[in-house]
């Protein structure tokens, strides 16, 4: 499935692009009104998400644009549910609309009841769960769930993790057998407002998250230390 984002701020839309991408999705990410224009491509989109406000127009605009040449499916992103932009967009075409701030996963959910309602069916890749495993640990990215397996009892175990604290084992297991620094681990956390954590946060996250999945948080297995260099997760 290729989704067609415009959203002009940096830090969500990268991190949508992200998370989009995690759940098997191809993204095509533009930030304007006129990059949107000379992006886009007829029946090379499956759905398209479209933040409103943009420094150049509006995506009603690019709404216009789209659905002049194709009936793709269109989701808005709007920072206010004022009934007037809500009103708009679903005159405009538009089969949706989420509020910001809002949560990933919410989001989610949107892009697959549109896409049934556009008689839109998912890959198989996309049906199917992406569990990844890390010893006792299973993290089953297609539903944001993640659990460790009781070794007393052979079950495994919801463990709850915040959005960020989520992120962040997402950004490990992106890049298993590789030393993170700690530059390159801020650089890519972010929380849904675009606010970037400092450096920190970042130590209170990454203890929080040893907390939670290491068996032993003070000899970490998981999640090591590499001194003088960053964080590194074994393939």
């Amino acid at each position: 499935m290729k989704i067609f984002l415009l959203e002009d701020d940096d830090a969500i839309g990268m991190g949508l692009k992200y998370s989009l991408e995690k759940e098997g999705y191809e993204v095509t990410h533009v930030k304007s009104v006129a990059e949107a224009k000379k992006a886009w491509k007829t029946k090379e989109y499956d759905i398209s998400i479209l933040d409103i406000n943009l420094p150049d127009g509006s995506g009603y605009d690019v709404c216009k644009f789209l659905k002049g040449s194709e009936d793709i499916p269109v989701i808005f992103l709007t920072a206010a549910d004022a009934e007037v932009n809500v009103v708009m967009g679903l005159e405009l075409g538009a089969d949706d609309y989420i509020c910001k701030p809002f949560r990933v996963n919410e989001l989610m959910a949107r892009i697959k009841s549109v896409l049934r309602r556009a008689g839109k069916g998912e890959d198989k890749a996309g049906e199917t769960s992406n569990i990844e495993k890390i010893g006792n640990l299973s993290v089953y990215t297609n539903e944001a769930k993640v659990t460790v397996l009781n070794e007393a009892t052979g079950k495994e175990e919801s463990i709850e993790l915040t959005a960020l604290e989520y992120r962040l084992l997402l950004t490990f297991l992106n890049n298993r057998g590789v030393v993170l620094s700690r530059n390159q681990l801020l650089s890519d956390m972010w929380d849904i407002s675009g606010d970037f954590v400092n450096d920190n946060t970042l130590t209170v996250y990454i203890k929080r998250l040893r907390d939670k999945i290491e068996k032993d948080p003070s000899d970490p297995k998981i999640i090591r230390t590499v001194r003088g260099m960053g964080y590194i997760v074994d393939k």
